[in-house]
């Protein structure tokens, strides 16, 4: 899974948050991501990207099932791309993937990457721009 690179995270009023956007209007598709809170600057950035939901319950309930399993670490799989590049993917109990993190540099920061999943998708506010 790719991040859409033209996507620039709202700045967040909250500590975290998940937003749902549709980066492809043509299509009508809609894209889960999960924002970490905002750093020293008031950006956000994208730790967490689901797929392409077509439906908007179904979004719906893949924020409910990164919010049930982002807690758990058996839940993610630590993985590296062709490229040697570090990233994980959150899956649900049934092992579907739930979302996609960027690549990193390192595994640390994958883990770190892993770790703000883990902080900040439970009970995170919605920003629904569908």
């Amino acid at each position: 899974m790719v991040i859409d690179p033209s996507f620039s995270p709202p700045p967040l009023n909250k500590p975290s948050q998940l937003a749902l956007f549709s980066p492809l209007p043509m299509n009508n598709a809609s894209q889960l991501d999960l924002l970490s809170p905002p750093g020293g600057e008031s950006n956000s950035e994208v730790i967490l990207t689901s797929e392409r939901y077509t439906r908007k319950a179904s979004a719906l309930e893949g924020i409910a099932a990164v919010e049930l399993n982002a807690a758990l670490d058996a839940r993610y799989d630590g993985r590296e791309s062709s490229a040697k590049q570090p990233y994980f993917v959150l899956r649900a109990n049934n092992n579907e993937v739930l979302g996609t993190s960027e690549m990193y540099v390192t595994a640390r920061a994958r883990d770190e990457g892993i770790s703000a999943v883990k902080a900040n998708a439970r009970g995170a506010s919605v920003d629904d721009r569908t």
